[in-house]
């Protein structure tokens, strides 16, 4: 038992309340970033008729433009990022890994082939595209996991690459050889857009975050742990097989969850575990801040996107990738 006054006891309370601190600014960034999606676009709108609208006290029109057009597609933005970033840091305090995040050990790229497949194949939309793509993510995850079993982090990660080149492909090849119709849409999905959100988009990530997100905060608690290594972790009496596997596969569904809605958003589960870590200055990784942190990535990225090229809105994905790459390639020099 800690005591109170020792110095192990202070700072356990210190880097608890900077936490705290951090959540709440990044709470706060997030609604300010939230106003200005609902405030901005072709009929802007004051910061006080956003409040009336969601208030119900703007008129017939405003209330149809903040409501029905930009709300949604704010909170699926929102919730997808948050999906995001607590399966990035999921997957990079289990494995002790900074490149094991959802992009790069093949969880994106499977739930977006077999949300291609189901979009051009089988004209599948809503819960169905997304028990589809949630299956994908988890059978490759297996797949990863059981070619990587007992073998360091970074095998994993290896593994993951062969799988996204595979996955890729699939891709490309379902693509390519699809009617042209059927393909323009899921071009747009595969590039990672928020365009298609809606009402039914954004309910169906709130469905999936309301089981997924207390689970993964509920099994979060033992990574810190685990970070210390297999051994040391027995030693202490955690069961680690079969908490990496509980962690591995809920940091799937919350990556599969979010692609199913606004397609691979590359890079944000890769970058927002690091910068929430960096931002929190603990040696474990903080998952709420983390999540918190995808979110805002998402919702600056969707801004940036719709307005940075006037009159030609951007995939979200597109402004995520140019913000991620250099990330990775920072990352790969530094830890050669």
């Amino acid at each position: 038992m800690t005591v109170t006054g020792s110095p192990t006891g202070r700072l356990r309370r210190r880097a608890r309340l900077r936490e705290a601190w951090v959540t709440a600014v990044l709470a706060a960034g997030i609604a300010a970033l939230a106003v200005c999606g609902l405030a901005l676009g072709k009929a802007s709108v004051s910061p006080q008729e956003v409040l009336g609208a969601v208030l119900g006290r703007a008129d017939p029109m405003t209330g149809f433009v903040i409501m029905e057009l930009r709300m949604p597609r704010m909170l699926t933005a929102l919730l997808a990022g948050a999906c995001l970033g607590l399966s990035g840091a999921l997957l990079q305090s289990i494995l002790r890994n900074p490149l094991a995040s959802p992009d790069v050990i093949g969880v994106t790229q499977s739930a977006g082939a077999a949300g291609i497949l189901g979009l051009i194949a089988f004209g599948l939309s809503g819960l169905s595209l997304t028990g589809v793509v949630l299956g994908g993510a988890l059978v490759a995850t297996a797949a990863v996991y059981l070619l990587s079993w007992r073998r360091a982090g970074h095998r994993l990660v290896i593994v993951g690459i062969g799988v996204s080149a595979l996955c890729t492909a699939v891709v490309s090849y379902v693509l390519t050889s699809g009617d042209v119709r059927d393909t323009q849409e899921a071009l747009v999905w595969i590039n990672g857009s928020l365009g298609r959100a809606g009402w039914d988009t954004s309910l169906t990530l709130a469905a999936c975050g309301v089981v997924l997100v207390p689970a993964a905060l509920a099994a979060g608690r033992g990574l810190p742990v685990l970070e210390l290594g297999d051994d040391p972790a027995t030693a202490l009496g955690e069961r680690v097989g079969r908490v990496r596997t509980l962690v591995l596969g809920l940091a799937a569904a919350l990556a599969a969850t979010a692609v199913a809605v606004v397609g691979p958003v590359p890079f944000v589960a890769l970058v927002s575990a690091p910068v929430a870590r960096r931002v929190v200055r603990t040696g474990s990784v903080a998952l709420l801040p983390s999540a918190l942190a995808g979110a805002a990535l998402l919702l600056a990225s969707d801004l940036v996107a719709q307005f940075a090229v006037p009159g030609v809105p951007l995939p979200a994905g597109v402004v995520t990738g140019v913000v991620g790459a250099p990330y990775l390639l920072w990352l790969l020099v530094r830890r050669r």
